[in-house]
């Protein structure tokens, strides 16, 4: 699948199951970077972990794997949760890549199987991949979306922000996250990347909603995204090619314009391998218009990809 393809799985109706027992996490020591994988292997299916207080608030990234059908919530850095999931099946297989919750809705039902209930519905793509509560049999068995526990999916729901960052991987090597400098103004050079023929800015096109910056070090091309909808592109200049996408989160930005951005290391990269956002040299006039639109919770993104076409899509997807 092209890494920009909008997606054609089908929702399947969604039946909740009962409830399961819930693994208590009752202190920081009991769920961090160390344990989290033994912990995540030991759990039923239908079983989650749930422990919030290990980093009370910050921005929230969640790691779901296709192969252990397991998922891991962080919020600033730290893990918070684990859960089982059930992705989809063969022949509906749930797509890698980096994803935004692009809309949240707690009573939501399919509009393509006879208003299938999917409570907590956290909606990934606009062509049907969502996380919400499921049944978990123990094994991948929905249309493409993830699954979750009933009560986890009501609670994840009510930590978890419109924009939210989910990496959907086969990978079972957890992120890394590490602190980063100031993304945006280290790629802006005054004077790089004359506009090109393709370039505009339309925030109006979607006034509000989650933003990314995708960056093409192929196409030499800037896009930015919010709510699920391309409202700019610009030229840009790249000094090296990478292999690889890398991703950044904005995790705070002060009245004085300060911001504070995180580095997240997907599975089987290291931190070592940076793509550094001074590689890409942007305008003063795109750089203002991305600041216009930056709030915490944004990402960018650097991808090798081409994505000559990606002006018709109204949602994107990064992956394989």
């Amino acid at each position: 699948m092209s890494m920009f393809a909008l997606l054609a799985a089908a929702l399947a109706p969604q039946v909740s199951a009962p409830e399961p027992a819930t693994v208590t996490v009752t202190g920081r020591a009991t769920l961090d970077n160390a344990s989290v994988l033994r912990s995540a292997k030991a759990l039923k299916a239908g079983e989650y972990m749930w422990a919030p207080q290990t980093a009370p608030a910050g921005p929230i990234l969640m790691v779901v794997n296709l192969e252990t059908q397991r998922a891991v919530v962080y919020r600033n850095g730290l893990p918070i949760a684990i859960t089982t999931v059930s992705s989809g099946k063969k022949g509906h297989e749930t797509p890698t890549g980096i994803f935004t919750v692009l809309q949240k809705e707690k009573d939501h039902r399919s509009n393509l199987y006879n208003s299938a209930p999917m409570p907590f519905m956290q909606r990934l793509t606009w062509d049907g991949i969502a996380l919400h509560a499921g049944a978990l049999p123990g094994h991948a068995a929905s249309h493409g979306c993830i699954r979750l526990p009933a009560k986890f999916a009501q609670m994840l729901y009510g930590a978890t922000p419109l924009g939210m960052t989910v990496v959907v991987t086969k990978r079972e090597a957890l992120p890394a996250v590490v602190p980063a400098g100031d993304v945006i103004a280290a790629a802006a050079k005054t004077g790089a990347g004359a506009p090109g023929a393709r370039d505009f800015w339309d925030p109006a096109r979607a006034p509000t909603g989650p933003v990314s910056i995708v960056v093409s070090t192929t196409d030499r091309a800037l896009f930015v995204i919010r709510g699920g909808r391309i409202i700019g592109r610009a030229t840009v200049g790249v000094n090296r090619q990478i292999s690889h996408p890398y991703l950044y989160s904005l995790q705070s930005a002060d009245s004085a314009g300060a911001r504070r951005w995180t580095r997240i290391a997907l599975p089987g990269q290291t931190l070592d391998e940076d793509m550094q956002l001074g590689d890409v040299d942007m305008t003063a006039a795109t750089r203002a218009a991305i600041e216009s639109v930056l709030v915490p919770g944004a990402t960018v993104v650097v991808t090798p990809d081409a994505l000559t076409d990606v002006s018709s899509l109204k949602d994107f997807v990064i992956g394989k």
